[in-house]
This record gives structure tokens, sequence and C-alpha cells, in this order.
């Protein structure tokens, strides 16, 4: 497998604007791995991108970071050898700060993140340092594609500690807030999700086997005090990306229950201190997934534990993604995840 010597690359120029390019293929320095990508799964983080609201990112920027490929050239004494399909760990971390040397990578001091603190894979070729390379050996393309996003949700669970016969809330069904769900669910918790979309609540219990699905309405909290049995949630997991929704959920906590925020938003969040001491809840931030969370998430993907088929909704060649990505973005078009062709 050898490389072009140029390739096409998707540029988000600005807020609402995705041009083609033409680029240099990357040569690989030292102990990196150029890889010819093949998959990349559009993000929440990549949405915000396009409409302008997302707090670490400078324009322009070729977006991408959930995604899968080929090896095309890897060190001399890598394991990894060319043509072999690869998934990677897009959080690009120092090795050296104070929370990598607590093995806490995904929250380094100095991280890049393909595809907002440096570019990502809306390209055909990327290069990378082989420790953010793996195997995807047992899987298909398409769902080394996703293992990113459903690591997020993984790593925020395990944060969690949530187990079996508790009752855990989900703030959001975006891709995020579904894989939240459903590994609550495979650690044997009964998941209520909450949203104001009915076609992605349908989804959820239909679907993935979620045990109640809310829209959110006036009288949500009642609701919500009505399924718990009147104790509310032992784990509260929120991925709206919304900061009143963030501020809500502060609510739904059960005494001596963990309040997670995958989400994160360019504002200030505040909550009541008396009600929140009262419980003695934990207040948990989850940034991302490491490595580990990557291969238990390929694990359960092998094992055919999570139904990445019906999660896949929408595919589109990469020269198609200007044309393309208005039209997901409307509720009507009903994505769950988008997955790009390379």
């Amino acid at each position: 497998m050898s490389a072009p010597m140029m390739m096409d690359v998707v540029v988000c120029q600005r807020p609402g604007t995705l041009t083609v390019e033409q680029r240099p293929v990357p040569t690989p320095g030292p102990n990196e791995v150029l890889v010819r990508v093949r998959r990349v799964g559009m993000c929440g983080t990549d949405t915000h991108i396009f409409r302008g609201v997302q707090p670490f990112l400078t324009y322009p920027r070729v977006m991408g970071h959930e995604f899968s490929g080929e090896v095309v050239q890897a060190p001399e004494h890598s394991t990894l050898r060319p043509g072999e399909p690869v998934y990677i760990v897009p959080y690009l971390s120092c090795g050296q700060c104070s929370a990598c040397r607590k093995h806490r990578p995904n929250c380094c001091k100095a991280i890049e993140v393909l595809g907002v603190h440096r570019d990502g894979a809306f390209a055909q070729y990327v290069c990378l340092p082989e420790r953010f390379v793996f195997s995807a050996r047992g899987v298909s393309l398409n769902d080394a594609a996703m293992i990113e996003f459903l690591a997020i949700g993984a790593h925020a669970v395990w944060r969690s500690r949530v187990g079996p016969n508790q009752r855990v809330l989900v703030c959001g069904t975006g891709p995020i807030g579904i894989g939240c769900a459903l590994f609550s669910k495979l650690r044997g918790s009964e998941v209520t999700v909450i949203d104001v979309r009915p076609e992605r609540l349908s989804f959820c219990t239909e679907k993935l086997g979620i045990d109640h699905a809310l829209q959110l309405a006036p009288d949500i909290e009642a609701r919500l005090l009505s399924i718990s049995g009147g104790d509310m949630f032992d784990a509260v997991f929120d991925a709206t990306g919304n900061a009143k929704a963030m501020e809500a959920g502060f609510r739904y906590i059960a005494h001596g229950g963990t309040y997670v925020l995958v989400s994160v938003v360019s504002a200030d969040i505040t909550f009541s201190d008396p009600e929140f001491h009262k419980r003695e809840a934990t207040l948990l931030a989850s940034r991302n997934a490491t490595a580990a969370d990557f291969e238990f998430v390929i694990e359960c993907i092998r094992a055919g534990r999570i139904p990445t088929a019906d999660l896949h909704t929408h595919s589109a060649p990469l020269l198609e993604l200007p044309a393309r990505l208005p039209e997901w973005l409307k509720p009507e078009s009903k994505v769950i995840k988008a997955i790009v062709e390379c």
C-alpha cells in the first residue's frame, strides 16, 4: 500500500462553512504511523464546531476524531503492519504532566484532541504517534469508527461506579447519552432517559432496551419522582450540552447519589448548595476516555453486546460532506450516528 502525493481534505473554514481542499499527504516522523482514513463518525463536537459553539477551538479546522483506517506505513519495530485495520485514540496526551503521571491522560494538561486542537480525520491520510494507534482486528471499519463515542460513555459510567439494581438517569439521548445508557445497562442498572425528541426516546426503548424514556415537559420532575419511587436516581449523567439542563440535573440526584457531567459548555453552572449538601452528593466531570475504555468497548463489540448496526443510521462519501452535514443537523433526518466514508 502506498500513498499518493496529494489528498482530499474537508475544512471547516468558519462556522457554517465547509470546503474541500487538496493538501500534501503527510510524511510520518520517527515513531509515527501513516494511516489511510477509511471511516469517520460525525460527533456532537463536530456539529458544535460547524455551528460555532465549541469552546476549545480556532478556525479554520479539519474536524473529525472518531475514525478507523488502515496502516500505510509504521515504524520499523512496530507490531502494526501495512494494511492492518486500526482505530485511533484521538486524545494526544503529553505523557509527562501531573495527569499523565497519574495514568489519566484523558485530562492531560497539554492535551491535543484531533479535530479540535489540531487538524483531524476528514482527510484521506493522517500521521499519528504509534502509541495512539491500535489494531481493530475482528470488527468492521464502521464499528471501529464508533468506538470513540462509546468509550466516552463507558468512561463516564466507570467514573460513576453504578452497579446492579441501581437507578440511573441519562439526560440527553445523542450518541454520548446513548453510550452512557448502554453501559449502565450492561452493569445491571435500571436506566431512564429524558430528551425533547420523541424519535430518540422511541429509539432508546425499541432498539436499545432502555427501561424508561420520558419526553421533557413541565412536570418532568414529578414524573421522575414517580418512576424512582420518590428517591430520584443513584447516578445522573448529563449529555445535553445545555447549561440550563445541566443545572436542572442537580435536582434529580438521590440522597447519596452521583452526578456526572459528560457535557461541556461555555458557561458557568450554578446549583443550590443546601440541596447538594444534604444529599451528600458527588459531582464528577468525565472527560474523553482512556485506552482501557477503548479496549473495553471493542471487546463488547466483538462479543455482540453493542447494537452497532442500529446505531449507524447514515453514511456519505467524504466529498459530499459539505452538502450532507446541514441536512444531518435537521431533527427530521433522525440521525443517530452518521459515518463519513473516505
